[in-house]
């Protein structure tokens, strides 16, 4: 079976979301943040205050880049869009799904922005920053479910309905 890859904002729901489908599925579980942590020996938000977002970007590209995933279900990093190279190779063995919600449902999930690891720049909002990425998620997405009004275990569900 091909792989499954998450990805949306962050606090859509990706890696709750991704443990469930992959025990539905029979599937591995990966967290590509994990990854980067475990390869940086830092915390996200350590890494991007550190290096900057664009350093960080680059870093997230070239990490997925030079991971191998096999029966997995991926859950990524909100800005791995940004990277080509990377969706080009998540693409290449799996289905996408772009896990989407409305800014103002992000923003109540969302109580932690500075520890929480989110490659943004400094007073960017989490609105502005989702009208920029909107338009990747789509164009990335071999499937889109809106998790809105949705718990973690019926939006499993709906992607695994739309898997068939």
């Amino acid at each position: 079976m091909k792989n499954v890859v998450l990805i949306g904002m962050p606090g859509a729901g990706k890696s709750t979301i991704g443990v469930l489908l992959a025990k539905s599925l029979l599937m591995d579980f990966v967290d590509t943040d994990l990854i980067i942590q475990k390869e940086c020996g830092a915390a996200l938000c350590d890494i991007i205050e550190k290096v900057g977002v664009e350093s960080f970007i680059e870093k997230e590209n070239e990490i997925i880049c030079a991971s191998e995933f096999e029966n997995s279900v991926v859950a990524t990093g909100g800005s791995v869009i940004y990277g080509k190279e990377a969706m080009k190779k998540l693409k290449e063995n799996s289905v996408v799904v772009y896990l989407s919600l409305p800014t103002e449902e992000l923003e109540k999930r969302i109580f932690n922005i500075k520890t929480r690891g989110i490659a943004m720049k400094k007073g960017t909002t989490l609105s502005e920053l989702f009208r920029e990425r909107k338009e990747l998620y789509e164009k990335y997405a071999d499937i889109e479910l809106s998790c809105f009004g949705l718990t973690a275990e019926e939006c499993v569900s709906e992607i695994i309905k739309k898997l068939k």
